[in-house]
């Protein structure tokens, strides 16, 4: 038998500590050379630590949000040198073998149940944790008279709620207000530890928060006749190219007036700025994970389907949790959209260390006053953020000015 201290390997270029974010196996688990041992993460990349051999578990170090040096020990794996090849060979099967012997013994006693608990208790009210079932006709008729049918009892085996269920449980006095619906009362609390990417995202928005004063710039853009380009461009577009959505054309206004406005198109330490020819577009993406940016490089060089097609390759990618380092790394300025939850107006924490954020709002459509006339507009607000240091306030104002005027006159996109 031997004894290998295994090591907190170098998972990137100038990185000293990692991150301990879940661990695959538990003290006393045989595993195989190439098993995954554990996921770590160093700054916003998770990495797959595998095993370096055969053998058995001894010792962990560490437990999740737990953040070790590169080079300290890991874990500790005990091997066997004689046939260390073939004997995990073999030994998959025993560490499940265990449990088995006394699963056939459980599995007997299960079997007497055979008394149909469903079919004993017909008249049980449905849940008020499911959605209840009923038809479209039973529904209309229990908000019309403001009965919650989670509380109607259905004597149907399957549960769903009927006429006259709903006239008993009315004509027993039990008709209960949705709106004066007393409810349960709730008891406990849950608690963890905010660990992994969740732990480093609150770390860098903190800082982007405490070292960046922030001011928010808010415009309103009327979009029909972006709208209406972007349903013609949609209805004729090639097969193979991708359905286009707002964020490639304001991703293009951007790319359009960035030259003038080098300083919302860089970066600040603190102490120099930075300010780039190229237009590598951070597109903040939801993920399991939490939120991160997933970055379009040089977006400046690419025509409208090509931005759309990398904007939903490098957001896929991230939302998979595929995307490489220089997939969710070097942004120069980041867009920010919820879509159509992206209310009236937002304040978006810049991404640090850039100088701008571009929030999309929803896209709504309302009223306005032309020459006289009350007419029906779409209309999208961009509420942006910007590093007061870096970027003032009349030279953002007049930024987003020239993104309204290239997104309410779309053909001058493509001059």
């Amino acid at each position: 038998m031997g004894q290998v201290k295994f090591k907190m390997p170098d998972v990137g270029e100038g990185v000293v500590e990692a991150e301990i974010v879940e661990w695959h196996v538990t003290v006393g688990q045989k595993v195989q050379e190439d098993d995954t041992l554990v996921d770590v993460m160093t700054d916003k990349a998770t990495v797959e630590i595998p095993a370096p051999v055969t053998g058995v578990i001894s010792a962990l170090n560490g437990e999740p949000g737990d953040v070790l040096a590169i080079g300290s020990v890991l874990l500790v794996i005990e091997t066997d040198g004689d046939d260390g090849e073939e004997e995990p060979a073999d030994k998959p099967e025993p560490i499940p073998v265990s449990k088995p012997e006394p699963a056939p013994e459980p599995k007997t006693e299960p079997a007497k149940p055979a008394t149909p608990a469903p079919v004993a208790a017909p008249a049980v009210t449905t849940s008020t944790n499911a959605k209840p079932l009923a038809s479209p006709a039973v529904r209309k008729r229990a908000l019309e008279q403001d009965v919650d049918l989670s509380q109607v009892p259905s004597k149907d085996p399957a549960g769903r709620i009927s006429h006259q269920n709903l006239d008993d449980f009315i004509a027993s006095g039990g008709r209960l207000t949705v709106t004066g619906t007393k409810g349960q009362k709730r008891e406990g609390q849950t608690s963890h530890k905010v660990i992994g990417l969740r732990r480093k995202i609150g770390q860098n928005l903190s800082a982007s928060k405490r070292n960046i004063p922030h001011f928010s710039y808010v415009e309103e853009i009327e979009m029909d006749a972006l709208e209406d380009l972007r349903k013609h461009l949609n209805d004729t577009r090639q097969d193979g190219q991708n359905k286009l959505n707002p964020l490639p054309f304001l991703g293009l206004a951007l790319i359009k007036v960035l030259p003038d406005f080098a300083q919302a198109n860089a970066h600040f330490d603190g102490e120099v700025v930075t300010e780039f020819a190229p237009v590598h577009l951070g597109v903040a993406t939801a993920t399991p994970n939490g939120l991160m940016v997933a970055v379009v490089r040089h977006a400046e060089a690419m025509d409208i389907w090509t931005l759309a097609a990398e904007i939903a390759r490098v957001t896929k990618a991230t939302r998979d949790g595929k995307a490489t380092k220089d997939e969710l790394t070097g942004s120069t300025i980041t867009i920010t959209s919820l879509g159509a939850l992206g209310g009236i107006a937002s304040t978006p924490v810049i991404n640090a260390p850039e100088t701008a954020i571009i929030g999309v709002n929803k896209l709504t459509e309302k009223l306005v006053l032309d020459r006289g006339n009350v007419v029906a507009r779409k209309v999208m607000n961009l509420s942006s953020s910007f590093d007061h240091r870096i970027v003032d306030g009349f030279d953002a104002a007049r930024m987003i000015a020239q993104v309204k005027s290239a997104l309410e006159n779309p053909a001058t996109l493509f001059m």
